[in-house]
Order: structure tokens, then C-alpha cells, then sequence
């Protein structure tokens, strides 16, 4: 099998909310439109907002959102400014990520996460 490109749909029970905070509050750019959603790039990957399928049952996402950003802490002070709910405070994790946590407007865990210029993730290991 070749994948060749993948993106997270999400079925939000308030559409517009859902817009309103990855475009709006997240600042999310969008890549594609279409009659049934909005497709907002996320970095290297894509989360399509579908204006369609989602319910008024409980929404159960057992994982989360991961996204990387430059400056965590700039980030925390932004949204904090914008209303949004911090989850759990920046911080630098015992694993060397610095990351906080909020959530969309269903309660779907995102993570922002900066990478220290020090850590694994970024060293080239050939």
C-alpha cells in the first residue's frame, strides 16, 4: 500500500464553532472549501471540519490533535488572551517536549507542542 497524502476529518456538533476556532482562533489557514466543509492546513497535515455526519451524541476521541508550534509560551499568552480555556499549562515534559494543552469546542484534546532545538526529534540521526 502507498498512502499518499491523510488528513483528520472531524464531525463537530457545532459546525460554525468548530470554523470559529481552527480558523479563527487557531489562526489555521485553509486549503480547501467545498459545499460539505472547510479543510484547514495544520502544519504538514490537513484537519477537515465536516459539515456533515456529526450528532448530539457525546463525542469520544480517545487521542488528540498534535501541533507544532515555534514558541509554545508565546502561544499559551495568545490564546489566553483570545478566551480560550488552557487545559494544562505549558511546561517542558520529562521527555524534553514543551507543551500545553486546550480544547476544541467538542473537548477534543490538542496539544501544541514546541521541540527544543536540542531534542531527538530534531537530530539528524543518519
Amino acid at each position: 500500500m502507498e498512502v499518499l497524502s491523510s488528513r483528520t476529518i472531524l464531525r463537530p456538533r457545532d459546525h460554525e464553532a468548530a470554523l470559529e476556532f481552527y480558523g479563527t482562533t487557531l489562526g489555521l489557514a485553509i486549503a480547501r472549501e467545498y459545499p460539505g466543509g472547510t479543510v484547514f492546513f495544520a502544519g504538514q497535515g490537513l484537519i477537515e471540519i465536516a459539515a456533515h455526519g456529526g450528532s448530539d451524541e457525546p463525542i469520544r476521541f480517545p487521542g488528540a490533535l498534535w501541533l507544532q508550534v515555534r514558541d509554545v509560551y508565546d502561544a499559551e499568552a495568545e490564546l489566553a488572551l483570545a478566551g480560550v480555556e488552557i487545559v494544562r499549562k505549558a511546561k517542558q515534559e520529562p521527555w524534553g517536549l514543551h507543551e500545553l494543552w486546550i480544547a476544541d469546542p467538542d473537548g477534543i484534546p490538542v496539544v501544541l507542542v514546541q521541540i527544543p532545538p536540542d531534542h531527538p526529534i530534531r537530530r539528524d540521526t543518519r
